[in-house]
């Protein structure tokens, strides 16, 4: 009876890994892309070059990044990006940068918001305790007053 029970379980978690068909990331070596998600497309998303010859997905990361801002001075309001690298998605978004290997899974966070919005190592950011980044940049001191 133990053995069916083994047995079924094994046969459900490898039906259900074929059924799986969620879109991967291109493995194009050192090729930064642009994905929109489009349904006429054969696997469900649009590919887009952005960038060539990147040594790592932090380059790429900041070539989307780099992209999202020039839009947005255009007059976009698209303020979410979605990426791929060499097998891996890209999200940039008002938290920072993600990683992950599908577009449903896990994601690995690897670059956070500053307090004036440029993206920086998380743990380089100080955090107040609600979450909030402390600001970077002090205010400018006030003149001392006029001996007149």
């Amino acid at each position: 009876m133990r053995f069916f029970l083994i047995a079924g379980a094994a046969a459900l978690a490898v039906a259900a890994a074929a059924c799986s068909s969620s879109p991967e990331a291109p493995y194009d070596p050192g090729v930064c892309y642009f994905v929109v998600p489009d349904e006429a497309a054969e696997n469900g998303l649009k590919l887009n070059v952005v960038a060539r010859d990147q040594p790592q997905i932090e380059f790429c990361a900041a070539r989307l990044e780099e992209m999202r801002l020039r839009f947005l001075g255009m007059g976009g309001s698209n303020r979410e990006i979605l990426g791929a690298y060499q097998g891996q998605f890209i999200f940039i978004d008002a938290t920072g940068v993600s990683f992950g290997k599908t577009l449903t899974g896990s994601r690995f966070f690897a670059l956070a918001r500053t307090g004036d919005g440029r993206l920086a190592i998380p743990g380089a950011i100080q955090r107040q305790i609600d979450g909030r980044p402390i600001g970077v940049i002090a205010p400018p001191e006030a003149p001392p007053p006029s001996a007149n």
